[in-house]
């Protein structure tokens, strides 16, 4: 049955209250993509007329300011840092929905203790990757140390966001699944991981944000040498910490713009990548 518009205007004198709150609804959504269409324009006009040639050159100099090894080092970051995530989380959230008995009080306190580190503030996170990595373990400035601790970081996310995903999935695929000769870790990973996909992707790319755009913590842990590292144990300076260190120095504020507009644009190319990624993965 269609609902007029008659409709909605009668029903909304019969109760104010729900007028109001669909004032308030549609005011609290204009405001927030208010705020990030100017936000992205704000950039896109600072950024696109700084533009240059050496912007993009593959050596970084005190000259060029080149933002392509930051931007290479951002890559190598968030691979890094997922390939170490993202085993560890889906895992755990595995073990949380599949293994341990429903109303465990481990249960319990692995989803309070994950709630509260996604509550830390990432400087906490780079001061302890500073003296676990860097000082403790003697890995000074590297690719390594930034990579574990933005993995520390992402990890409850990617944990949580899999659990709710894995608990979504109906017990009927189990039982069917169970019912037809099928063991556990079959059932696992042919039925419930797959049905649970889009779940665990969303919680990916929420990481694959986070990573991109990080800069404490990598400043205190991958340090901030502009240039491609060598090895896993080299400084490496990522896209976002370029962008700090442009505008702290205060004299190339137009390549930092320029560099902002790089890094809203690889943000949004990795995100659609991996839904595209993921798309493919549902229908698989």
């Amino acid at each position: 049955m269609k609902v007029t518009l008659k409709d909605k205007l009668s029903t909304y004198k019969q109760h104010p209250f729900s007028l109001f709150l669909m004032i308030v609804m549609v005011l609290a959504m204009v405001f927030t993509v208010g705020i990030t269409l100017s936000l992205i324009v704000y950039i896109v006009y600072k950024g696109v007329p700084n533009l240059s040639p050496e912007l993009f050159e593959l050596k970084f100099t005190a000259e060029n300011q080149s933002m392509l090894p930051s931007i290479i080092n951002t890559v190598i970051m968030t691979v890094i840092t997922l390939v170490i995530a993202v085993p560890l989380g889906i895992g755990a959230a595995v073990y949380l929905t599949e293994y341990a008995k429903r109303g465990n009080k481990l249960v319990k306190v692995a989803r309070i203790t994950a709630e509260t580190l996604s509550g830390i503030p990432s400087i906490v996170f780079g001061l302890f990757g500073f003296l676990m990595f860097n000082i403790a373990l003697h890995w000074g400035y590297s690719l390594i140390s930034g990579a574990i601790t933005l993995a520390m970081m992402v990890l409850p996310t990617i944990m949580r966001t899999s659990e709710e995903a894995l608990l979504a999935v109906p017990d009927s695929y189990r039982e069917g699944s169970f019912g037809l000769g099928a063991g556990k870790v079959r059932t696992i990973f042919s039925i419930i991981i797959p049905s649970a996909m889009p779940g665990i992707l969303s919680g990916i790319i929420l990481s694959i944000g986070r990573i991109v755009g990080e800069t404490a913590a990598l400043i205190f842990t991958a340090g901030t040498y502009g240039q491609i590292p060598e090895n896993l144990f080299s400084s490496a300076r990522t896209l976002s910490v370029h962008v700090y260190a442009l505008l702290n120095e205060g004299l190339y504020m137009d390549k930092a713009y320029a560099t902002a507009f790089v890094l809203l644009v690889l943000v949004v190319l990795i995100n659609l990548l991996s839904k595209y990624v993921g798309n493919k993965l549902t229908k698989k």
